[in-house]
């Protein structure tokens, strides 16, 4: 990935100056947009007041929506939404965000972006934030089985036929339990329905056209979205793109190469840092470490609670955000320098541990994921298939595999992906990290050749998963011009612009707790 992404720095970076602009649509939620129309239709909505510290300007409403969109008689749902409403007499509209998954809640996100942008940018929009169907505080939400990850869970590696008949037994547990208690509403949990909320959504704002925000998952969903509506759409900012060829299964495996040369990138950055942390200087000795903790773990799992499958859930947020890597270092330096497993643990409940907020972004990130497209439902296929991959990428192979395996038993009908080709939505603005594990950077590529007009800006040498309003000058000076003016960067090569990536981490004294990139992460969660 990386050697390609440095092929096309030169084109991109000589040409990316070079600006197209897309034609204002004053019909559209431009300046001239009848402004009476949006109040009007936006009032039904009923916006109140939910301001929280960090967003005072929040407001919440609710929005019903048939659960069966082909049967506009059928049973009602619930959306919750949130409003940072704009203050500028330019408007453009509502600008819906979306923090990926699936599963993730986007009501705070609204705030976030809101107060991230330039001001005189995120004035001109009303921020939309919303909790796709199931999720959050909309109604219902979905909770198949409450305490699904609680620890310690049967180690992930299947090594013998008693850890893997206990792991399947998880599993089909999990898809069995989903299956009885939300048995109505599995048939319309995926995104194309998640789509058609979106729309309504469009409607109830009395919008004709909506701009677009989404990371992770929130990128498929927003090219699903342009691809049924496609004169729907004003902007598209698509952030960490999904790899439409690969949805699901596919996508998943290419993500456990990622994750492993990540977590490689990790172990390299602590034995730079080796004064800190005091494990050495040779990469491959330090891994050798943490497979020995690991090791040391499944014999003995940390305070009864952390053993394999939670240390790599906890090391695993690493692999979307460096700025979890100080943290982490001091957990692993603790445990192998001073068989002190306190830091781990406090590691744990920090990055690994599931609350009932996750429980519920699991069901429906299960729900959306095995229903979206088909999965293999042959386990012998499963099991060969990953435990290939493990041999080359072992870190989060057999994780991640367990994480989805409900698809490989899941109780209803499955869709087809869709094909999100598309030429007659108005030039996108894709941002892709050369290093990015979650969604790896061939997503980013693919997606930038289906979408016509679309631009693609590249964050040479990333590895973080969520860029913009990160941090990076440079990614937010795109992102930004994109949304006041709808201009997009063009280039030559394989992408359009480049931007170099932000340093590393220090240790300790400079950790990322009160950064920005740190409260994005928080709001996009893991495992998107």
């Amino acid at each position: 990935m990386n050697r390609r992404a440095a092929a096309l720095c030169g084109t991109a970076a000589v040409v990316a100056g070079m600006i197209t602009a897309i034609p204002a649509d004053a019909r559209a939620g431009s300046a001239t947009a009848p402004r009476t129309t949006r109040s009007a239709e936006s009032a039904k909505l009923g916006w109140k007041k939910c301001g929280t510290e960090d967003y005072p300007t929040l407001q919440c409403a609710s929005l019903k929506v048939p659960l069966d969109h082909a049967d506009p008689h059928s049973e009602r749902i619930t959306l919750a939404l949130s409003r940072v409403p704009h203050t500028s007499k330019k408007y453009q509209g509502p600008l819906l965000v979306n923090p990926g998954g699936p599963g993730g809640s986007g009501l705070k996100l609204a705030g976030f972006v809101a107060a991230s942008l330039p001001k005189a940018v995120a004035s001109q929009y009303d921020v939309i934030g919303f909790d796709p169907r199931g999720v959050g505080a909309s109604k219902p939400a979905l909770n198949c089985k409450p305490g699904h990850f609680s620890p310690a869970r049967p180690n992930s590696v299947p090594s013998t036929p008693a850890i893997e008949k206990a792991n399947l037994d998880r599993v089909r547990a999990f898809a069995e339990a989903c299956g009885t208690k939300h048995r109505d509403l599995l048939p319309y949990i995926d995104t194309p329905s998640a789509v058609r909320d979106m729309d309504a959504i469009r409607r109830a704002l009395g919008a004709k056209k909506i701009n677009y925000f989404g990371y992770s998952y929130g990128t498929y969903l927003g090219a699903v979205y342009a691809k049924h509506y496609p004169e729907r759409v004003r902007r598209l900012v698509l952030d960490s793109v999904v790899d439409p060829s690969g949805v699901w299964y596919d996508d998943n495996i290419a993500q456990d190469y990622a994750f492993n040369d990540r977590h490689r990138a990790f172990i390299a950055w602590v034995a730079k840092h080796n004064a800190t942390y005091k494990l050495g200087t040779d990469p491959e000795r330090i891994e050798a470490k943490w497979y020995a903790m690991r090791a040391a773990l499944a014999k003995k799992p940390a305070d009864k609670t952390v053993g394999p499958s939670e240390l790599e859930d906890t090391f695993s947020p690493g692999g979307y955000f460096n700025g979890y890597w100080p943290y982490l270092a001091e957990a692993f330096a603790a445990f192998v320098n001073n068989k002190n497993d306190d830091p781990l643990v406090e590691a744990y409940e920090n990055f690994g541990a599931v609350d009932a907020a996750g429980d519920n972004g699991y069901s429906v990130y299960t729900s959306v994921q095995c229903r979206d497209a088909a999965w293999p439902r042959d386990w012998n296929q499963w099991r060969d298939h990953n435990q290939a991959v493990y041999e080359k990428a072992p870190f989060m192979t057999w994780n991640n595999a367990w994480y989805n395996a409900p698809c490989a038993f899941w109780p209803t009908d499955i869709l087809d992906p869709v094909d999100i080709s598309n030429d007659s939505v108005p030039p996108a603005l894709l941002f892709q990290a050369t290093g990015d594990a979650a969604t790896p950077y061939e997503g980013g590529v693919t997606v930038h050749h289906l979408l016509g007009g679309s631009s693609l800006v590249v964050e040479q040498g990333g590895g973080n998963h969520g860029i913009t309003l990160s941090g990076s000058t440079c990614l937010d000076k795109h992102l930004a011009t994109y949304l006041a003016s709808g201009k997009v960067p063009r280039g030559g090569g394989e992408a359009d612009a480049v931007c170099e990536a932000l340093p590393d981490p220090e240790p300790l004294s400079k950790k990322a707790s009160g950064s920005r990139g740190a409260t994005l992460h928080k709001l996009l969660g893991f495992r998107s």
